[in-house]
């Protein structure tokens, strides 16, 4: 489950492609709508912006509805002769519009890193488009020059390498790698068995089809009355069969609560007694656990449901099961999309089993980012699916209000993983855990994704509440900021409300952070507008953890000018250019001008980038480096342009200088303090 990318041909890339209206409006600090939106609600918004609670039948109708439409939609977004749409799901708001993910293939081959949203307005008219990637989608010869058995080969010795005694795959298949570059043809290859610390494993390995090179990896295994251990005496909803009970929840989707036994395969017990009490609030019997795992099941489920309209982790209410008691002393929890299940261990010594309140909502909102977004399990995208895992997890727990474990922003507190009574982390700063990063920095994709995570957890924080000093149900905080400027809060009702719909309407399988906080601008502006305190708080939070620009022009107020539009960047070819016009100042530009720039890019030593001023002189803000590997350019870099008029048209001037890594300009602005 580590990030295992190697750096120069592997790195993500993270494209926005053809986005409008209020995506491309996501970037403006101070934008305003063309028209007055409805009146928000207090925590959940613009109502005509909220999804409506749709039935299992009525969402498998908007999805029969979208396959059937596909060969036109893919027309009319401009697809390829060779590409298709696979719907894979779909959200409709109050307003009429409909979101619907879609998978694509070419010439019959699963398409990864090819996925996309398309947002349809009420008139049937295609608003925007959302693209996990915005490289043109042509591949010359679906013919491998390398063998299946080659690239099995390949994936077997790399699953050996983490700890897995499997000698054979258990599948591979032929794709279109689309996620980190230019598309090429790959085999997937999956290989199962379990981890060196007894996860079970289930390791894809991309392997390029034309030169057997190794182009990416990921862990598809994702960590992670009763008398509960936890959450004290609860109410459980369980079924009776005959003068037997068991845990089985019949009113949230018919979720299931099983016994390994200390097992690794298979599904279990059903938990089963003749009198309707379960466990003893201790590890000394059996169902305490099950208990535990129950509960935090009806919990989640609830959450989701009431906070979001969503039923059940798929959204067509079916609920998924837990399985407890997993292995001997086995340290850790995890979600499985091939059993759609969660399963618990018992902990160091088999005596702190993983089935804390925000455990089980972080394993279970793994499943719904699975069926949302998709976000890769590895680099940025893998830090993104942990920290909405744990994002969710803390909104479970505080949606709960259970007084024996008490809403907090600390992350398997309860659990006692490190054995000394910490928590695993600390959103409000997660660096105390040892290894999270506070903020983002060029490597961050390359931490592990418990790790990388960090920076979106920290975002959440102090979207949430706020930097600081300050306590909270018993708890003390105190949150930095890598500015050194304050952000107030939107509370945490808000907050949710923001990272949900960006998730499920804005997020792919290969955002990164730079596109994470175009995302949440997006579900901003659409849930609160884009002149709020809301949407300036979304900006404000993101600056804290060093992704992008404050509210104000970088935090020192201003008047700035910003061009939101994409422009892609050739490979190894001509410069590009994106302009703004500057106007209304008086004399020249000042000696300490901003310029703050978004390029998402797979190798951003490739890129010379050059700030042009309306006379056409060139100040050169970056030059090319063939040792900087890290993915993309964002960064704001100060001017003395004191020699240059302010008024007229200024440039933001790129280049990629060397072959095989491609991006783009995702925005950039100007700033006079």
């Amino acid at each position: 489950m580590r990030s295992n990318s190697s750096r120069r041909r592997t790195s993500h890339i993270v494209a926005v492609a053809g986005v409008t209206a209020l995506l491309a409006a996501a970037v403006q600090a101070g934008a305003t709508s063309s028209a007055a939106p409805a009146k928000p609600l207090a925590s959940k918004g613009n109502p005509a912006h909220m999804a409506l609670s749709l039935s299992p039948s009525q969402r498998a109708e908007l999805i029969r509805d979208a396959q059937s439409a596909r060969a036109t939609t893919a027309k009319d977004i401009g697809l390829g002769a060779q590409e298709a749409l696979v719907a894979r799901d779909a959200i409709k708001d109050a307003d009429g519009t409909v979101h619907t993910r879609y998978e694509r293939t070419y010439g019959g081959l699963p398409v990864l890193g090819g996925d996309l949203v398309v947002d349809t307005a009420k008139s049937g008219a295609t608003e925007r488009v959302i693209k996990a990637t915005n490289a043109p989608l042509k591949v010359a010869d679906l013919t491998p020059s390398v063998t299946t058995a080659a690239a099995e080969k390949q994936a077997v010795s790399r699953a050996r390498a983490l700890g897995s005694t499997k000698s054979a795959a258990d599948s591979a298949r032929k794709v279109i790698w689309a996620a980190s570059g230019k598309p090429v043809l790959a085999y997937e290859t999956v290989v199962g068995g379990l981890q060196d610390d007894g996860t079970p494993n289930e390791l894809h390995v991309i392997t390029d089809a034309a030169t057997g090179k190794k182009l990416y990896e990921y862990q598809g295994i994702e960590t992670g009355v009763g008398n509960t251990q936890y959450s004290g005496q609860v109410a459980l909803t369980t079924t009776q069969s005959g003068s037997n009970y068991t845990l089985t929840d019949g009113a949230r989707g018919g979720h299931k609560t099983y016994n390994l036994n200390h097992g690794t395969s298979g599904t279990g017990t059903l938990f089963s007694q003749t009198n309707d009490t379960w466990g003893n609030s201790t590890t000394s019997n059996a169902a305490t656990a099950g208990a535990d795992a129950h509960y935090g099941a009806a919990e989640t489920w609830d959450f989701y449901k009431n906070t979001f309209g969503r039923s059940g982790i798929k959204n067509n209410g079916v609920g998924a099961y837990s399985r407890v008691h997993y292995g001997n002393s086995y340290v850790n929890a995890f979600w499985d999309d091939s059993c759609f299940c969660m399963t618990y261990g018992d902990g160091s010594g088999n005596a702190d089993p993983l089935t804390a309140l925000d455990v089980a909502g972080h394993e279970m909102s793994h499943g719904v980012t699975s069926n949302t977004a998709g976000l890769n399990y590895s680099g940025e995208s893998g830090g993104l699916n942990e920290a909405t895992s744990d994002i969710f997890g803390t909104g479970v727990e505080f949606y709960a209000n259970n007084s024996t474990d008490v809403g907090d922003y600390l992350i398997g507190e309860k659990i006692d993983i490190n054995g000394d009574g910490t928590p695993l982390r600390y959103m409000d700063k997660p660096s105390k855990d040892g290894g999270s990063a506070d903020s983002w920095y060029s490597g961050v994709g390359n931490l592990d994704v418990h790790y990388s995570s960090g920076i979106a957890n920290h975002f959440f924080y102090l979207l949430s509440e706020g930097s600081g000093a300050k306590v909270i149900n018993g708890v003390s905080y105190n949150s930095p900021t890598s500015d050194g400027l304050p952000v107030t809060g939107i509370g945490r009702d808000k907050a949710l409300q923001i990272w949900y719909r960006a998730l499920t309407t804005k997020f792919t399988s290969t955002t990164n952070y730079a596109s994470a906080r175009t995302g949440t601008l997006a579900a901003a502006g659409e849930l609160y507008g884009t002149t709020g305190a809301e949407y300036k708080a979304v900006q404000d939070a993101w600056a804290a953890v060093a992704v992008g620009a404050r509210s104000g022009g970088g935090g020192g107020g201003g008047t700035s000018f910003e061009n939101t539009a994409d422009v892609s960047i050739p490979d190894n070819g001509a410069a590009v250019t994106s302009s703004v016009t500057v106007s209304g100042r008086t004399g020249n530009a000042p000696t300490n001008l901003a310029v703050a720039v978004d390029i998402v890019h797979t190798w951003r030593g490739d890129l010379v980038i050059d700030l042009v001023a309306p006379d056409g002189s060139a100040y050169r803000l970056k030059n090319s480096s063939s040792s900087d590997s890290a993915d993309n350019v964002q960064a704001t870099y100060t001017v003395n342009a004191s020699s240059e008029v302010a008024n007229g048209v200024w440039k933001l001037k790129v280049q990629d200088v060397a072959a095989q890594d491609t991006g783009y300009i995702n925005s950039w602005k100007l700033t006079f303090p």
